[in-house]
């Protein structure tokens, strides 16, 4: 995985750098959201095909940067389940932090029966604290009708996250890996391994360069939901007949069988 992680960066470092700042006017946060589940072979594919094609983010020097985000639910899991049995409109309660930066935010998102999605936040200072911060309360009610005194920290993944941006600047990359759980309710964490998670982010249904890319190196589109997956994954009282395809596919691109999936 060291080596395989080696190549990933050297192919970054070749690419055109693109600032925060210079993003300002692409941050798509009402977008029509494509997710794409690959392996890090995939991933170098794919960043031969796109070095002339597209720019890699850069923040304090660094092209791979690493996220932690929190995920909250009911007690009864409410927004898992929301997911679970395909209900179209849903949400998600987080707190993400950006460790390069140093920032935290509480962000809600939601997505309508179009499945667009649309995502409000606000910076806290941090996670311990962030139910203190003004207007922390009104938001969580106001975009998911559930107070937030009713939410709790479920489950926590820490990966390292990588920005590409097309050269027309009308669109963003997320590439997420080395993907790690861990659930606060069963203590139970899970390493996802050779997982990448991609993620096509733009304002409608707009020409995508990287669209025909992936099919070139047979990567499908395929739903994924880094909250509700994890929670699968350290969770075994949870309902998660609707998941098994992709924790099969988890399975199938770590070549080994190392899920227990109960149907």
């Amino acid at each position: 995985m060291a080596e395989l992680d080696q190549e990933i960066s050297s192919l970054l470092s070749s690419m055109q750098m693109i600032t925060l700042d210079e993003m300002s006017g692409i941050r798509l946060m009402n977008r029509l959201d494509t997710k794409y589940v690959a392996s890090k072979k995939q991933l170098i594919a794919l960043l031969h095909l796109v070095q002339d094609k597209y720019y890699v983010q850069e923040t304090l020097g660094n092209r791979i940067i690493p996220y932690c985000t929190t995920y909250f639910d009911t007690v009864d899991h409410k927004m898992y389940l929301m997911h679970h049995n395909k209900r179209a409109a849903r949400c998600k309660v987080r707190v993400r932090t950006y460790v390069a930066s140093n920032l935290t935010f509480l962000e809600v998102k939601n997505k309508n029966n179009h499945g667009r999605t649309k995502k409000k936040r606000i910076e806290v200072d941090s996670l311990d604290n962030f139910r203190e911060t003004e207007g922390a309360s009104e938001l969580v009610e106001r975009k998911t009708h559930i107070r937030l005194n009713d939410l709790n920290a479920v489950v926590q993944n820490n990966f390292e996250r990588v920005t590409l941006v097309n050269y027309d600047k009308t669109e963003r990359l997320t590439i997420d890996f080395n993907i790690k759980f861990k659930n606060f309710e069963t203590g139970l964490d899970h390493d996802t391994d050779q997982l990448v998670v991609i993620e096509l982010k733009r304002d409608g249904n707009v020409y995508s360069p990287i669209i025909n890319l992936l099919r070139d190196i047979h990567v499908p589109v395929s739903g994924f939901s880094k909250c509700c997956i994890g929670m699968a994954l350290t969770d075994p009282s949870l309902k998660r007949n609707n998941f098994k395809i992709r924790l099969r596919n988890i399975e199938r691109i770590n070549g080994r069988k190392f899920i227990k999936i109960a149907i």
